[in-house]
């Protein structure tokens, strides 16, 4: 009867292997994967494409030096930004990951835009997806085709003090370069409201302003639920926002590119522009949704993607140049 009981020498060793069985499958379970981006800048469909598996880590790129920030960026394997933060980051802290077979992935306007960039910057940037801004009119239908055709339409005197301008003096500059006037940016904020990136849509809905420059990405959720807002994107193009994925981790590239195959499922796709972004990947679909012949206020046309333009990283004399540029704007 007790043969068929352990010993206590038995049972103990018993018990050494199964420890040493449990530490040995925990330590072949890799790390939950972590990836940390602003929520406020991503439309719930994006987010919602990321992996269950994954950990979202939230960013806020306004206090982006703090220490916080810094620990977040530091522990997590991705990290998402837009173009207007990466002169913020320490590039030194972060990995290779444009490489084949990613780089064969990207269309010929994503290409064109890293080739703005030094290659040690270049070789670290992955374009995820680019959003166009966009005018939001609100309760004016007689602006709408006078939008749609140029931006000459911002220095009517029925907008003097009704339009919110981003608070980007770099995007604002590049739109008065594509008004038909001399003295265009003076003119240009003039006609402001207020210059907000953060609650932009808010103060259209709630004041007396009838114009609001927005990138495309912010805007889905209000025109649901105000009808009184149309969007327009003018034919002489719009200013674009860039978003970026950049790596610290040593993790295979496979398991991003299963992320980006997910990306381009067409039902996947429809969402993501449907809230204003769009994949710069060369896939058919998704270059067909730049491509759109039909004049509607819910996408730009195609004629409106061939002149939108982009903003590479500025030289320390661009800067300089651009900084004067608003400050002598400023004089009467």
């Amino acid at each position: 009867m007790l043969l068929k009981f352990l010993t206590r020498r038995e049972f103990l060793n018993f018990g050494k292997l199964s420890l040493l069985f449990l530490l040995n499958s925990c330590s072949n379970v890799p790390n939950k994967v972590r990836i940390s981006f602003e929520k406020s800048f991503y439309p719930k469909s994006f987010q919602d494409t990321i992996p269950k598996n994954w950990k979202q880590v939230k960013m806020n790129f306004e206090s982006i030096h703090s220490e916080k920030n810094i620990k977040t960026t530091f522990k997590s394997d991705f990290t998402l930004i837009n173009d207007g933060w990466i002169t913020s980051l320490n590039f030194k802290e972060f990995e290779k990951i444009n490489e084949y077979p990613l780089i064969e992935k990207l269309d010929n306007r994503s290409r064109d835009f890293l080739g703005s960039f030094k290659e040690s910057l270049r070789s670290k940037l992955f374009p995820i997806g680019v959003v166009p801004y966009t005018i939001m009119i609100k309760n004016n239908k007689e602006l709408i085709n006078s939008a749609r055709s140029s931006w000459d339409f911002l220095l009517s005197k029925k907008l003097t003090g009704k339009i919110i301008f981003p608070q980007s003096p770099r995007v604002v500059l590049s739109i008065a370069k594509k008004i038909n006037s001399s003295n265009s940016l003076k003119k240009l904020k003039s006609q402001a409201m207020l210059f907000d990136d953060k609650n932009m849509l808010n103060w259209l809905i709630n004041s007396d302003a009838c114009v609001a420059i927005v990138p495309y990405s912010f805007c889905s959720k209000y025109l649901k639920i105000d009808p009184r807002l149309s969007l327009v994107f003018p034919n002489q193009g719009v200013p674009l926002m860039w978003h970026f994925l950049l790596t610290r981790s040593n993790l295979n590239n496979s398991i991003l590119i299963k992320w980006i195959k997910t990306l381009e499922k067409k039902s996947i796709v429809d969402k993501l522009v449907s809230q204003g972004w769009y994949l710069p990947f060369k896939s058919d679909y998704s270059q067909s949704k730049y491509k759109s012949e039909i004049f509607t206020s819910s996408v730009p046309s195609q004629e409106c993607w061939n002149n939108s333009w982009s903003f590479p990283l500025l030289t320390n004399e661009q800067t300089i140049n651009l900084e004067n540029s608003w400050n002598e704007s400023l004089i009467p």
